[in-house]
Formats: C-alpha cells, sequence, structure tokens
C-alpha cells in the first residue's frame, strides 16, 4: 500500500493540469474595448502591486520565523515551515492573477449572452479552486516523502509533527492574506460608498469616484487571494490533522494507550488485519481522489439562462454529483486501506460531507435576497438604518443556531463511530470536494468586478442586468463559502486541539483550576480582541479613504462632470498602506498568546486557551458572516425595485447597513476561521517547550 502514497501526487497534478486548461479558456476570451482594457489593466495592475507588496513584508516574517523555528524545535520544521508559506502564495498568486485578468473579459462576454460570461468567471473561479487543491496536494505528499526518507528510522509521529510545519506556515500566510486582504477591500468599499453614493448620490461603480478601482482591486485580494489562503490552510489543516492522529495511534496501538480514546471504541482488534501506516494513507487518498471528483462536478455546471435560479441549480448540480462520486469513492477507498474499520471511518467521513452541505445551505438561507430573513431585515430599513442595523445583526446571531447544531450533531457522529480519528476525518471529507467548492466561491468576486466595469463602461443595460445576477448569486456563494469555511475550521481546530493533547499528555482538563480558567476567559477573549483590531482597522483606512474621496470631488475641478479622471493611485495607496501595517498586530497576537500561555501558565491553561477560542470565534465568526452577507442582499433587494428602489430612504438605510456589514463579512468574520487554526497549531508545533 505504500507504492498508493506515490500515486497520490498524481491527482494533484491532474487537478493542476485541469487548472492549467481553464486558464486557457480565459485567455482565448476577447479583452473587449479599450475602455474595457483600460480598466481591467488597471485592476490588474494595482492587485499585483499589493500582493507584491504583501508578499515582500511577509517573507521577512518567514525568514526570522524559520530561524526561530530551527533553533527552538527543528531545523527541518522551518523547512516544512518555509515550503508550507510558499504554497499558499504561489496559490494566492495564480488565482488574483487569472481573476484580474478575467473581471474585463466576463463584463465583454456579457454582450453576447448570459452562457458566455458565466463561461469566463465560472472557469476563472476554476483556476483558483483547482490551483489551491493541486498545489497543497502535491506540496504536502511531497514533503511528506522527503521528510520520511530523511529521518528514516525515527517514529511516524516524530516524523508527521515535523511535517506540521507545513501547516504553520500555510496558517501565517492565511492569516496575513486574509487579514490584509479584508482591511484593504473594505476601507476602499466604506470610503467609496460613503462619499459617492451616500453623499454624493453616484452610482456604486462610477469612474467619477476616486476609490472605485480601489474597491474593484479590493475584492480580489480580500475575496480571491484572502479566501483562497482561508481554504487552502483548512484544506492542508484538515489532513496533517488526520496524519497526527493516525500516527498517534500507531503508537497507541504498539501500547494499548488510548486506542478507544483516538479510534474509537474496539477498534484494536479490527485493525489487526491491516497495516496501521494505512490510517496515514487514508486521508491523503480521500483528498486526491476528491480532486478528481471536484474535476467530474465542475463539468455539469453550466447554464445559458439569465437568471440567478439557474445558476444557482448549475452550482448545486455540480456539486451534488461531485459529492456523490466523493462518498461513493470514499467507501471503497476506506474498506480497502482500513478493512472492517473502514466502515467507521466511512460514515465518519461521509458525516463531514453532509455536515458541509448543510451548513452552506444554512448560510444560502439567511443571506440570499430571496429569503425570509433577508427580505426581512430590507423591510426594516424602511423605518430607518437603526431597524436595519438591530434586526440584520439579531438574524446574524440567530444563525449561530442551526450550524453549532449541525456541527455538534457532526462531531458526535464521527467521534461514536470513529474516534478522535474520526473527527478529523471528518473534517477531510468536508473538504474533499474544495477544488469546486472554492471554484464557486472564487467566481463571485469576478462577477462583481465584472459588473463595476460594466456600468463604468456604460454598457447596455441589458448587459448590465446580466452581469447584476451573476453579481448577486456572486454575493449568495460568497456567504455559502464563508459557511463551509467557518464549519471546516471547528472541525480541523477540534482535531489540532487533539493532536496537542495527545502531544504534551493532557488527559483531561480541569475548568476548575484556577490557571485552566484564566486560559479558558482568556481564549475566549481572544476572537473579540481581534475582530476589534480588525474592524478598527478598516475602520480608520476607511476614514481616510473618505478624506481623501472628499478632497478630490473639491479640489480637482471636472471630475464630477467626467472631464477629468481622478487620482485613483492615491485611495489605492491608502488601502494598501493601511492593511499590510494593520495585519501586523493580530498575525503577532495569533502566534505569541499561546506561546506566553503555555510558558507561563502551564500546558493545561493552553488547552484551555484553545477550547475558549475555538467556542467564542466560532460563534462570533457565524453571526459577522451572515448577518454582512444579509445586509449587502438587503440592500441589492431594495435595489431591485422593491421598498422604493434606488434612491429611497429604504435604500439609504440599506447602504448603511451594507457599509456596517463590510467588515463583518469580509475582514473580521472571515479571518477568525484562520486565527482559531493558528492559535491550534501553534499549539501543537511548539508542544514540546510546554512538557
Amino acid at each position: 500500500m505504500e507504492m498508493l502514497l506515490y500515486l497520490i501526487p498524481l491527482c494533484a497534478v491532474i487537478g493542476l493540469i485541469f487548472a492549467g486548461y481553464q486558464y486557457n479558456i480565459v485567455r482565448r476570451e476577447e479583452e473587449g474595448t479599450a475602455e474595457i482594457k483600460k480598466l481591467t489593466a488597471a485592476i490588474h495592475n494595482s492587485a499585483m502591486v499589493y500582493l507584491n507588496t504583501q508578499y515582500k513584508f511577509i517573507a521577512g516574517f518567514i525568514i526570522v520565523f524559520a530561524i526561530i523555528l530551527a533553533v527552538l524545535i527543528h531545523p527541518l520544521t522551518a523547512f516544512c515551515f518555509v515550503i508550507g508559506a510558499i504554497l499558499s502564495a504561489c496559490a494566492g498568486y495564480i488565482g488574483m492573477f487569472t481573476a484580474t485578468s478575467a473581471n474585463g473579459k466576463t463584463a465583454y462576454a456579457a454582450t453576447k449572452g448570459m452562457k458566455e460570461a458565466f463561461k469566463v468567471s465560472f472557469a476563472s473561479g476554476t483556476v483558483m479552486g483547482m490551483s489551491v487543491v493541486g498545489l497543497a496536494l502535491f506540496g504536502l505528499v511531497t514533503v511528506f516523502i522527503l521528510i520520511s526518507s530523511v529521518m528514516a528510522g525515527e517514529s511516524m509521529y516524530v516524523i508527521i509533527n515535523v511535517v506540521s510545519g507545513l501547516l504553520l506556515g500555510v496558517s501565517s500566510i492565511s492569516l496575513f492574506a486574509r487579514v490584509g486582504g479584508g482591511i484593504f477591500t473594505k476601507a476602499a468599499d466604506v470610503g467609496a460608498d460613503l462619499v459617492g453614493k451616500v453623499e454624493a448620490g453616484i452610482p456604486e461603480d462610477d469612474q467619477r469616484n476616486p476609490a472605485v478601482i480601489a474597491d474593484n482591486v479590493g475584492d480580489n485580494v480580500g475575496d480571491i487571494a484572502g479566501m483562497g489562503a482561508d481554504l487552502c490552510e483548512s484544506y492542508i489543516g484538515s489532513i496533517v490533522s488526520t496524519m497526527i492522529l493516525a500516527a498517534a495511534a500507531i503508537l497507541a496501538l504498539s501500547n494499548q494507550n488510548n486506542v478507544d480514546f483516538i479510534l474509537g471504541s474496539g477498534t484494536a482488534t479490527a485493525l489487526t488485519e491491516i497495516s496501521s501506516y494505512n490510517l496515514i494513507l487514508t486521508p491523503l487518498t480521500i483528498a486526491a481522489v476528491g480532486i478528481i471528483c471536484s474535476i467530474i462536478g465542475s463539468l455539469f455546471v453550466k447554464t445559458s439562462e439569465a437568471s440567478s435560479s439557474a445558476i444557482h441549480r448549475a452550482f448545486n448540480r455540480g456539486s451534488l454529483i461531485s459529492l456523490v462520486l466523493t462518498a461513493i469513492a470514499t467507501y471503497f477507498i476506506t474498506i480497502t486501506l482500513l478493512g472492517s474499520y473502514g466502515v467507521d471511518v466511512f460514515i465518519a467521513c461521509i458525516t463531514g460531507l453532509v455536515a458541509g452541505f448543510l451548513i452552506g445551505q444554512i448560510s444560502e438561507y439567511y443571506t440570499s435576497y430571496e429569503r425570509k430573513p433577508t427580505k426581512l431585515i430590507a423591510e426594516a430599513c424602511e423605518t430607518g438604518a437603526g431597524t436595519n442595523i438591530i434586526t440584520g445583526f439579531a438574524k446574524g446571531m440567530e444563525s449561530t443556531l442551526f450550524p453549532t447544531i449541525v456541527i455538534g450533531i457532526a462531531i458526535y457522529i464521527a467521534y461514536l463511530f470513529a474516534g478522535m480519528y474520526g473527527i478529523a476525518i471528518a473534517a477531510v471529507g468536508m473538504l474533499a470536494t474544495l477544488g469546486l467548492s472554492l471554484a464557486i466561491d472564487a467566481y463571485g468576486p469576478v462577477a462583481d468586478n465584472a459588473g463595476g466595469i460594466a456600468e463604468m463602461t456604460h454598457q447596455d443595460p441589458a448587459v448590465r442586468q446580466i452581469t447584476d445576477t451573476l453579481d448577486a448569486v456572486g454575493n449568495t456563494t460568497a456567504a455559502i463559502g464563508k459557511g463551509f469555511a467557518i464549519g471546516s475550521a471547528a472541525l480541523t481546530a477540534l482535531a489540532l486541539f487533539t493532536a496537542y493533547s495527545i502531544e504534551v499528555n493532557l488527559a483531561t482538563i480541569n475548568m476548575m483550576h484556577p490557571p485552566v480558567f484564566v486560559g479558558f476567559l482568556i481564549g475566549a477573549m481572544l476572537p473579540f480582541l481581534f475582530s476589534a483590531l480588525t474592524m478598527q482597522a478598516v475602520g480608520r483606512a476607511a476614514y481616510e479613504i473618505v478624506l481623501e474621496v472628499r478632497r478630490q470631488f473639491k479640489e480637482i475641478p471636472g471630475i464630477m462632470e467626467g472631464i477629468v479622471d481622478p487620482d485613483y493611485e492615491r485611495c489605492i495607496s491608502i488601502s494598501t498602506s493601511s492593511a499590510i501595517r494593520a495585519m501586523i498586530l493580530p498575525g503577532i497576537i495569533g502566534i505569541a498568546v499561546p506561546l506566553l500561555i503555555g510558558l507561563l501558565l502551564g500546558k493545561e491553561a493552553l488547552g484551555g486557551l484553545l477550547v475558549g477560542s475555538i467556542g467564542a470565534g466560532l460563534m462570533i465568526a457565524i453571526t459577522m458572516v451572515n448577518a454582512g452577507g444579509a445586509w449587502d442582499n438587503a440592500k441589492k433587494y431594495i435595489e431591485s425595485g422593491y421598498l422604493g428602489g434606488k434612491g429611497s430612504e429604504a435604500h439609504k438605510a440599506g447602504v448603511i447597513g451594507d457599509t456596517v456589514g463590510d467588515p463583518f463579512k469580509d475582514t473580521s468574520g472571515p479571518s477568525l476561521n484562520t486565527f482559531i487554526k493558528l492559535i491550534s497549531i501553534v499549539a501543537v508545533v511548539f508542544a514540546p517547550l510546554f512538557l
């Protein structure tokens, strides 16, 4: 069966080849008119400048932290850390490069009809989705093979703990990408809305607005590079945490200690019939087959109808096909590799698949403007911004109920059948079809930018109708993707917490012990502090953008008449510098606090901190993401002609709600996923210091 390890990268390569095929589809599309080309180039160049600036800063951090890891933990852990950072950065770069090239092409394709516009935007998203899973799996397996060869003679548990440094590298890049991208995009978006739409009364995507290009750039750096890095981390995290538990199970089987806890009751006898090494191969093989199933599912995502319901049906059709194929393949994989125990593992894995699908549907229910919650928020706008904010925030908090139940049931069932290994494998199952899930998510920002370009180039209303439909669906798919990311983060963080507990021999956490309770309180507080820092960063940067837009409207004659172009670069520069500055402190907190708690208060207190951060972080993230998505779509519902339409008092209240929701759904909320996972992986990698 060890030969299977060398076949798994082949599936990753197939995913990368398919990403290249989809990129070729985008590349061959016509770029459109000279005006479309000009705007596309401005967005593309500015986005790549931001990404290059961010990566230059991150490179310095990577070098310094790699040295710390090499000195305190292991040189090979530092090597894996650097490789993980490079993988995450490459995936973000590829996705960003493709998306910013596809924006204008999608806008121009819309002049030919819905089918053509949808094809381009979804192909661009597919490049991102397949690049992330292809690079992640290929890099992980290659590093695992290399480290296993170099450290031959060491136990598999030691080897995989060294490989976990790769996850730390991915997590570090993910947090910086998520926070920095989120601050950039929402600073520009809020600043553009407050002055352009509210004060000046001009459309959202109007070339006269100095912040409009920065806003379009932000959609890509936040929801393409940021979301890609986030889910890349969850994907690798689910696999690595399962491998760690598998390695711990191998040790447990040899001394009959903690076997039932790790693998489930009565599994020791069942596993005598197969190689325990297969426990490590199982998550890698499921992920590999998931890539192939995602490719097949993506081939069924097609539509020629110009309606949001038709696009949703296309996405659901592709998703269901990929899920069913993955479930069938997983059954044969688990039975072949794990014998009779494979049935239990299969049930745990399917639990994750179903939970991920249900969480996505719950997010869709709470954020789609075709559903009751968002319509209620829109109706609240008729009595002003205050009632809009109250209703939206209440619905966001209410939306934590069903995802929590789904995640709780998934955890319980997975543990009941396959122990803590089952919980980790449930996360693998949830993310097995990430190639397609991320493609659907990454389609959204491309559609959004295409709509902006169509408006800025004054396209025919029929063209704008197509791009608006694509954009509205993109808002919902983005919310589904963020809900999906939150669910996977919960399972992955729990698996990493278990890995930490095993590594430091922490059998129980006594909440009656004061240091443990202090750790728990600090852990529960951290998501609030993190959210406060990121939201304030958005507020400060947006304030600078507002002042700059007002200054240009006042001091540059001819902007409002459309005679003179605004100074777009100034707003882009403000967003870039603000994002780079503000992403530093949250990253430091995510790494430094667990280290300090572990060193000062002990391993039990750090365990309490992990529990507190996971619980509080999950609730806040769901609230913020769903409330923000609902506020956004409530505004769009009004703009569609309901409750007075554009320019009405309800619309003005809706714009204010959307402004509040922007940092909720695109900065703080989704960044919390990465934050709680980073805390957990820091605890795992640095666990030897706390013994």
